[in-house]
């Protein structure tokens, strides 16, 4: 009589078991360690004052001073129990949850600020808003990047895209002195060159990247001709379409710190707002994401339900051009009022980034697009207060943060198993 089959040993289950990741322990144990060794030997005693509201606000708070080198040590310490945290769930062979690195995130970007901002004063409530307001363009490049890759096709070129929505913008805000019509004629930029991207890449069956890359090679060129020849010297007929009016929404905008943050923005501010609730919609509750979600996992199983695989991906991505196009509008008539050479300055390239980081879902791509906002507006403010930090260092900051961010989450993270190849029907 044959014995019945047993169950697997212990042992044998022990070897099957994932396999322990110890990269982001070691990387947040690191930062907290390096943190709290800088300020203990660097950090100043000069009170920084945070300011939470102005004087003539509706409802004031008063400022709150503290010693940097006090803050590094508490915050430096509590990014240290993160660091312990985080082993303990590594060794459980558990991924390390997403707050662990954010509180030590946080902890290292409040001490440096206070460090920096020591012995003067720091308006939170204007290094919040000039955050918002700079992640607007990245949020919406990557808004436009997790569509293109969750339809099957990587989307290198929306540098380009931004940068001919923020020309565009200007120019047609200044010609036709309406903003409309501006946002329009950014937003079919973006979409025109998107089409490009999808009509080589799906049509042509083009190198995704390389077509990509071309894309904001010429547009980068063309940009900048016509800034020579036609803007630099009549920038009041083609490049002085100043910026969108704020619209403060009564009531709201008068809470302290996040009223001026959140309901006192610009126009483009608010559609950011509105589309990364609206994206996530479209893509996880209605049958059009259903379909999309298809074309960039499976894209042969989705033809054999009658989904029409080419031409599904060439409008999808051409739509998400749409708002890649708005992204660039908001560097212009939404943020700088003028459009100036190469002003997209790589935030194409940070949004693919918040994209890999926010792991194809347009809530985490958004954070991760707000991270690398901060990033540029603490570079900003720093060269502003007086930092003694080298300016090349502070320049760096933005893409200092990319780099280490993208690092945390490489191999961590899977893309849709269809983005980047071309479908050829069989």
């Amino acid at each position: 009589m044959t014995a019945p089959a047993t169950a697997p040993s212990s042992s044998l289950g022990g070897q099957l078991a994932a396999p322990r990741s110890w990269r982001v322990p070691i990387v947040l144990a690191v930062v907290a360690v390096l943190s709290l060794i800088w300020f203990v030997v660097f950090g100043k005693d000069d009170p920084t004052r945070f300011t939470w509201s102005d004087p003539g606000d509706v409802l004031y708070l008063d400022p709150t001073p503290a010693n940097p080198r006090v803050l590094g040590i508490v915050l430096g310490v509590l990014s240290l129990a993160a660091a312990a945290a985080s082993f303990r769930w590594a060794w459980r062979r558990r991924p390390v949850p997403v707050w662990l690195s954010l509180i030590v995130g946080i902890a290292f970007l409040v001490s440096l600020v206070a460090w920096v901002g020591a012995g003067g004063q720091i308006t939170v409530e204007s290094l919040l808003t000039s955050t918002v307001s700079l992640s607007t363009a990245i949020v919406l490049g990557a808004l436009a990047g997790v569509i293109g890759e969750r339809v099957g096709v990587v989307n290198i070129a929306i540098e380009a895209q931004l940068l001919g929505g923020a020309f565009t913008a200007a120019v047609v805000a200044t010609t036709t002195h309406s903003y409309e019509l501006a946002l329009v004629a950014a937003m079919i930029t973006g979409a025109a060159i998107s089409a490009v991207l999808a009509w080589f890449a799906i049509t042509f069956l083009v190198d995704q990247v390389v077509v990509g890359v071309v894309l904001i090679a010429l547009v980068t060129a063309i940009t900048n001709f016509f800034y020579q020849q036609v803007l630099a010297d009549n920038s009041a007929q083609f490049n002085d379409p100043g910026t969108l009016p704020r619209l403060a929404i009564p009531g709201l905008a008068d809470i302290p710190v996040i009223g001026p943050v959140l309901f006192d923005q610009r126009l483009t501010v608010y559609l950011m707002f509105l589309l990364v609730p609206f994206v996530w919609f479209m893509l996880y509750k209605t049958r059009w994401g259903l379909r999309v979600r298809a074309l960039g996992e499976h894209p042969l199983a989705a033809d054999t339900v009658g989904i029409k695989v080419n031409r599904s991906r060439f409008w999808t991505v051409t739509l998400a051009g749409l708002i890649a196009g708005l992204g660039g509008a908001s560097l212009t008539i939404g943020y700088a009022g003028a459009f100036v050479q190469e002003m997209s300055a790589g935030k194409g390239f940070i949004a693919l980034a918040a994209v890999i980081l926010g792991r194809w879902n347009p809530w985490y791509a958004a954070l991760a697009a707000l991270l690398f906002g901060f990033a540029t507006s603490f570079r900003i403010w720093a060269g502003g207060a007086g930092a003694a930090i080298p300016s090349d260092l502070i320049a760096m900051t933005p893409y200092l943060v990319t780099i280490i961010a993208v690092a945390l989450v490489a191999g961590r993270v899977v893309a849709p198993k269809a983005s980047g190849k071309p479908y050829i029907k069989s």
